[in-house]
């Protein structure tokens, strides 16, 4: 059953903010010149909470780390995705080659064109891929921006279901009624709040701790269920859900059973195989500290692998040469 909407006003913010601990921080030259605030959750195989620094239990706007539920949703509807184009449908992608073909392959299949999309015109997330676009003397598309996968699929469930297509981003359209349900499920909470993401979808706030259940109940779910499809799609084709240059690529390449999905304003989600489980997000959104945060947190939850040094290094640059770092300091 979907449920009614909610209302899409946003809860009050706090008189007074919290004061979280400083997550990262900004090391030049050995001298500690700033830092990063922040909170962050960790589950045990158990669900249990093992760490948390902050308020993990304080609803935050996941942003894209709520994609995986969003696109469990379209397939809750009824829509019949399954890999890469699965992945897609998740993803945040660089707006790579084989990304931008893929959703125009996928628009083709389900009746669409790219004027159909209501994502804002953007160029490629991936900085080496927008120079590229920009000196073939590309513009901004709407296809181009880095939620297209999900709002194509998003429009192809609309069409089998014979929903109106114009209004397929209003949070009372039946399909955003249902990720709504998804993520009310999935984080074993309400919403405390609906906002508009930057792609213009309807945005569900919810704690770091209920965006770890999340996760883990993507990790745990059973064969065929709507969760399990979509994360097995994520870990199969993670280049599909991030790109060829990104942490949560490598991290899912890497760490067998690993599902890991960002969110801007520095937001980032992983769930093992076993049920393990984190969440973080930097107050001030810097993304110069997801990778440190996160490595450290991997290594909390006992991931010992190469790909976490990798996804940890954050050097500063003075002059051209490396002068210091952004590192964890937790």
């Amino acid at each position: 059953m979907i449920p009614t909407a909610a209302s899409s006003a946003p809860a009050a913010p706090s008189a007074i903010a919290p004061v979280h601990p400083v997550l990262a921080e900004v090391v030049r030259s050995g001298f500690v010149e700033g830092g990063h605030r922040g909170s962050l959750v960790v589950l045990g195989a158990d669900g249990g909470v093992e760490l948390a620094l902050g308020d993990p239990s304080a609803p935050v706007f996941p942003r894209s780390a709520n994609k995986p539920m969003q696109a469990a949703a379209v397939l809750r509807a009824g829509l019949d995705l399954s890999g890469e184009r699965l992945a897609l449908a998740a993803a945040s992608h660089s707006g790579e080659g084989f990304h931008l073909d893929l959703v125009r392959t996928m628009l083709a299949e389900h009746g669409l064109t790219p004027g159909d999309l209501r994502t804002p015109p953007d160029l490629p997330l991936d900085p080496a891929e927008a120079e590229t676009y920009l000196a073939a003397g590309n513009v901004r598309e709407r296809i181009t921006m880095n939620c297209s996968g999900k709002h194509t699929a998003m429009l192809a469930a609309c069409a089998l279901n014979g929903w109106d297509r114009a209004s397929y981003l209003d949070p009372s359209h039946p399909l955003q009624r249902l990720v709504h349900q998804v993520v009310e499920e999935a984080a074993d909470e309400p919403v405390a709040a609906v906002g508009t993401d930057g792609c213009g979808a309807p945005l569900m706030a919810i704690s770091l701790t209920g965006l770890a259940r999340a996760f883990r109940s993507f990790a745990l779910a059973g064969p065929g269920t709507a969760e399990r499809r979509v994360g097995d799609a994520m870990r199969a084709h993670p280049e599909y859900v991030a790109g060829t240059r990104r942490p949560d690529t490598w991290l899912m390449r890497e760490v067998p059973g690993a599902l890991s999905k960002m969110g801007a304003e520095a937001v980032q989600a992983v769930a093992l195989a076993d049920g393990r489980a984190l969440a973080f997000k930097i107050d001030d959104g810097a993304g110069r500290a997801l990778g440190p945060v996160l490595a450290r947190s991997l290594r909390l939850l006992g991931v010992d692998a190469p790909v976490v040094d990798r996804i940890g290094r954050a050097p500063l640059l003075g002059g051209g040469d490396e002068v210091g770092e952004v590192r964890a300091a937790f």
